[in-house]
């Protein structure tokens, strides 16, 4: 019966020092590191694929364009991690605590990130198709251009002021023909002020809302 080696803070060092000296790839894939201190270690490039990183604390950590495919990181730490372009495909992240983290450019499709953390995190650019996002916190965080659907996944999230007028801005943008509703409420003056305190305005150059010509001739 083939059993899973249980690391330690020590032996990951010494297989990332190895590794950095041969010039050879960090393999620990499906490797058990389950509850390790992590914190702060260079993980660039690691093949972390179907690795038990639950409980692990991570925060600092050095996860550039890692591979964490289908990876468990259920409670893990990645506070302030560094998780540009990883794969976190599939990743297991339910409850992580991914304040600040950097998530340029990773792909987070499919992945489970129920009731995560991620306050003040930058997802620029991240892929979240078909992430689950039920009850995670995005209080703070950079959504630019990540692809932010609106799904049965992306029900009950904790949001703020930033990413209302954020989708209220857009909202305002649209082109609508067919729902007299939404011209009413489209022009409501606390709906165009709150859309207009968007930072994509100023981030982006873009035009303040104004009210339509229709309910201006009224």
């Amino acid at each position: 019966m083939r059993t899973t080696m249980k690391h330690t803070r020590d032996s990951i060092v010494a297989i990332i020092c190895e590794c950095r000296k041969n010039g050879t790839d960090i393999v620990l894939r499906r490797a058990d590191l389950s509850g390790l201190d992590l914190r702060g270690l260079d993980l660039r490039y690691a093949d972390l694929r179907y690795a038990d990183l639950r409980r692990a604390n991570l925060q600092e950590a050095n996860l550039l364009w890692a591979n964490l495919q289908k990876a468990n990181l259920r409670y893990a730490n990645l506070q302030e991690a560094n998780l540009q372009k990883a794969n976190l495909r599939y990743a297991d992240l339910q409850e992580a605590n991914l304040l600040w983290a950097d998530l340029r450019y990773a792909d987070l499709r499919r992945a489970n990130l129920q009731e995560a953390d991620l306050q003040k995190a930058n997802l620029q650019e991240a892929n979240l198709q078909e992430a689950d996002l039920r009850g995670a916190n995005l209080r703070d965080a950079d959504l630019d251009y990540c692809g932010f659907e609106l799904s049965c996944k992306t029900i009950d999230i904790k949001a703020d002021k930033r990413l209302v007028s954020q989708l209220l801005y857009h909202l305002c943008r649209m082109d609508v023909q067919d729902c007299p509703e939404w011209d009413e409420l489209r022009n409501d003056g606390r709906i165009i002020d709150l859309a207009n305190k968007s930072h994509v305005i100023d981030d982006y150059y873009l035009p303040e809302i104004e009210q339509t010509n229709a309910q201006e001739d009224k």
